[in-house]
């Protein structure tokens, strides 16, 4: 995961154009090596983020993210997706494997069983510097112990996050951070934001507390789960607090696509219905949101054509309120699994699957920024735009289209 800074990318426009930029990163495991790989490439185009918003392993990124200076940041994430595709076989070199893996690497279409065996590694040694098995098993913990909750403990991914990020720089302010959770008790969605908590590594750790692999995390004398349980896009909460008189640019980088090719095997069910399930309906939120920002503009429009004896009334104040909000534009960006990934795809952390997806996101978003109808419309248009372009530079054969 090489930095490559070329100064001939590097694009002001879109930052002029728009009053806030926020990243908004989805929950999805080891596919979250694709959200770094954007975000990279969003660094090198002068587009860095002024709030970040993420759930699950998108909350581990957006907080190193928020946690380190812009020079920094990429070197942390390398750092962090390093450490945690290091425990597992290592196919970018064949050499280091056993002689029945060594040929299996010689024919491409037993690339599945590659990625199959580090995910089965994963589940039962653990990702160092992540997770590790607990042991006793959870059925033989104390009833009410942490340890009666999850299969792995998560204590090696708090180290980790100390040593990665600056706390104390997050909540100094200098970029928003959001990161999802759910409330066990309640089972109601919350927001850990620094601009109303003192963000800490606890609360990056009960955004990605995914039961029942991972124990609920204590704050406040409260449990906390995994964001994802009831929404795995962040999108509407960027939405519901952002300032209305701000233009806003929203980059959505999503890893589970809602549409997908019908199943053909066993493995394809259990891998169609983790993404239908984790997918949050991105589309139709995304859709969604741009036609609730839309039709406020066209009550703006209406209002503003009244004739002066009808505007004093009180729900035209109302309206008027409801109506008033800045441009907002949508870069949409979702993850296209690999030819090979299975159902496993979320939790198989080899490195030559974490570098696949680094620089597909770097290649998904370098094709976005670059592509000349989304230069031309940014920041012009009232209302909301969205963009998806999903045919990129890549070769696409294998890749399943979103």
């Amino acid at each position: 995961m090489k930095v490559e800074w070329k100064a001939n990318r590097k694009n002001t426009a879109l930052r002029r154009a728009h009053d806030r930029i926020a990243l908004v990163l989805q929950g999805g495991g080891a596919l979250g090596a694709y959200q770094a790989g954007a975000f990279e490439e969003l660094a090198a185009s002068e587009c860095e983020p002024d709030w970040v918003v993420g759930v699950s392993i998108g909350a581990v990124n957006a907080a190193i993210i928020a946690g380190n200076p812009p020079a920094k940041r990429i070197e942390r994430l390398t750092d962090f997706w390093h450490r945690i595709s290091s425990g597992t076989p290592q196919f970018t070199d064949p050499t280091s494997l056993m002689p029945w893996l060594r040929a299996l690497t010689e024919n491409g279409e037993q690339r599945g069983l590659l990625n199959q065996f580090s995910a089965w590694h994963a589940a039962w040694v653990g990702i160092p510097g992540f997770f590790q098995p607990r042991l006793p098993p959870a059925p033989f913990q104390p009833p009410g112990s942490v340890g009666a909750l999850s299969l792995y403990d998560t204590a090696p991914l708090k180290s980790t996050l100390e040593s990665l990020i600056d706390f104390d720089l997050i909540n100094d302010g200098g970029i928003r951070l959001s990161l999802g959770a759910v409330h066990v008790r309640t089972g109601n969605s919350h927001y850990f934001d620094n601009t109303q908590v003192r963000i800490g590594p606890e609360h990056v750790m009960a955004s990605g507390a995914l039961p029942p692999s991972f124990p609920p995390v204590e704050i406040d004398d409260e449990l906390w789960w995994d964001g994802g349980i009831v929404s795995n896009t962040p999108l509407h909460h960027v939405l519901d607090m952002r300032d209305n008189d701000q233009s806003l640019l929203v980059f959505q980088v999503d890893l589970f696509s809602a549409r997908g090719d019908v199943p053909r095997n066993f493995d394809d069910v259990l891998k169609r219905q983790k993404d239908i399930m984790y997918s949050s309906r991105t589309r139709y939120s995304s859709n969604m949101v741009a036609e609730l920002t839309n039709t406020r503009c066209a009550v703006a429009e209406l209002l503003a054509a009244l004739p002066a004896n009808l505007r004093g009334l009180a729900a035209v104040h109302y309206l008027k309120d409801f109506a008033d909000v800045a441009p907002l534009d949508i870069v949409h960006l979702i993850y296209r699994q690999g030819p090979f990934e299975g159902e496993s795809k979320d939790y198989e952390f080899s490195r030559a699957s974490v570098l696949e997806r680094w620089e597909a996101g770097r290649r998904d978003l370098r094709d976005t920024l670059a592509h000349p109808d989304w230069l031309k419309r940014a920041g012009q248009d009232s209302g909301a735009t969205q963009y998806d372009l999903t045919r990129h530079s890549r070769a696409v054969s294998g890749f399943a289209e979103h």
